[in-house]
């Protein structure tokens, strides 16, 4: 079922990309033969509940009327609010957010959280903006948004261009304009309905299932192992962390203008990325990085063909950000895991060449983990926020923590068993965790619609 062929909808690329993707692995598994009527379900799943698109007008620090797009995709609430990110960027459209709700939706399921699936977000550009300019557009979005969200509806988060400055102005605003407080957003500052490690949480826990994925396939821990990361926000950051912490060797990191790769006898340390922290919140670029020379700056470069040997591949930085032939690259530089911090951080071309090589080279081929089982860690986090918020108490970082790891391993697990149980392989082969993941969130929210009337079978 091939989405791309519905000719009368306008072109959404990156919606039909993740839409196939999810469409050919319940193809190519057992899962429509055993169960046919889940093509419905699909049919019904792949159409998001309800789009809201609106208008955001604002003033500059100039005085002059600026307006941008806002929207709000409530893809799936058959198992709980809606819940995901607000991306305010320049590049949004109704494309990408759909993208995002859809594959949102199927990760929300694999937490073992009640979550259902919505992304949003604005064409808005926060770089360049003043303090006063972020906070006068983040009130006028919130006064439309606040119409269809709340704690037991819709529940926000941050995403690309919306970090914690940007939650604080949107939680205001909602206070003020709804005259309730309630945990409405997450990501909330940690002295007003905030969780402790829900800055770190996709981060370390894209790092916590990339380690079950190490022991699975019999391949030690992180100890030694040279890894390579995009992107240098926050989860880049603390999933470079964590891998230092755990004996790993980091050695790159990107943003929109380039690549940072070490040399010979250099790594990231925790300084570096303490450094890197601050220019980010100061929007600056890696280019105002000083490092002695340690690193080579690629400028409009990713890492990918450019780190040598390499253990371990983290896309975290965007969408689409490894192509075939970086696929072909990291397969070349001997990666034998590759896991997205990112969402869809990988093309299906990309996808293609590393599920080829998995099911050829059997236990010593690449392995690769798709963002929705592997970087669900962040949004885990936030339903604990939920949770905290919905009991008036804050957890330790240790409770926090103790549930991010038992989350990421349920969601390998997850993904692990439901491969073994729908997807042929041969001895030896290891379990396509792409479209074990796809097959395990999709039955969890088809069986949920399926109890709730969405869509039923033919008597």
């Amino acid at each position: 079922m091939q989405l791309n062929t519905m000719s009368h909808l306008p072109a959404e690329p990156e919606f039909e990309q993740a839409y196939n993707e999810l469409a050919s692995t319940l193809e190519n598994s057992k899962l429509f033969t055993e169960k046919p009527e889940y093509r419905t379900a699909l049919a019904i799943a792949s159409i998001p509940e309800r789009v809201i698109q609106f208008r955001v007008t604002w003033s500059d620090d100039k005085g002059n009327v600026q307006v941008n797009r806002g929207f709000r995709v409530q893809y799936n609430s058959a198992l709980g609010p809606y819940k995901g990110g607000l991306r305010f960027h320049p590049s949004v459209n109704l494309s990408i957010l759909k993208f995002l709700g859809f594959e949102q939706t199927f990760k929300n399921a694999l937490t073992g959280l009640n979550m259902g699936g919505g992304k949003g977000g604005a064409d808005f550009d926060p770089k360049g903006k003043s303090d006063a300019e972020i906070r006068r557009f983040c009130q006028a979005f919130m006064k439309e948004l606040s119409r269809h969200i709340g704690s037991e509806t819709d529940v926000p988060a941050g995403d690309i261009g919306v970090g914690g400055r940007e939650i604080g102005y949107l939680f205001g605003a909602y206070r003020t304009i709804r005259n309730r407080w309630e945990g409405v957003l997450t990501g909330k500052g940690l002295t007003w309905g905030g969780s402790l490690i829900r800055p770190e949480a996709t981060g370390y826990g894209l790092v916590y299932y990339v380690g079950h994925m190490l022991e699975h396939a019999g391949r030690g821990t992180f100890e030694g192992k040279r890894v390579a990361i995009s992107g240098s926000g926050n989860v880049a950051q603390y999933a470079a962390l964590k891998v230092i912490e755990l004996g790993g060797t980091v050695v790159s990191l990107s943003d929109s203008k380039g690549a940072l790769v070490s040399g010979d006898s250099a790594s990231f340390t925790p300084e570096h990325i303490s450094t890197i922290a601050s220019l980010k919140i100061q929007r600056k670029a890696l280019t105002d990085f000083k490092h002695d020379g340690q690193f080579t700056y690629l400028e409009g470069a990713r890492p990918w063909v450019h780190v040598g040997k390499v253990d371990i591949a983290l896309p975290s930085a965007t969408q689409n950000e490894v192509s075939k032939e970086e696929a072909k690259a990291l397969v070349a530089a001997g990666a034998f895991i590759v896991a997205e911090g990112s969402n869809m951080g990988c093309t299906q071309d990309a996808i293609d060449v590393f599920e080829a090589q998995r099911k050829e080279k059997g236990a010593q081929s690449i392995w690769y983990a798709p963002g929705k089982a592997s970087n669900c860690g962040g949004v885990a986090v936030s339903g604990l926020e939920m949770a905290q918020n919905s009991q008036r108490l804050q957890w330790t970082s240790e409770q926090v923590d103790e549930r991010l790891k038992d989350i990421m391993k349920d969601a390998f697990t997850a993904g692990l068993t439901t491969a073994q149980k729908y997807v042929e392989a041969k001895e030896g082969e290891l379990p396509s965790l792409v479209a074990g993941s796809n097959i395990a969130g999709f039955i969890k929210v088809a069986e949920a619609m399926h109890d709730q009337g969405d869509w039923w079978a033919d008597n």
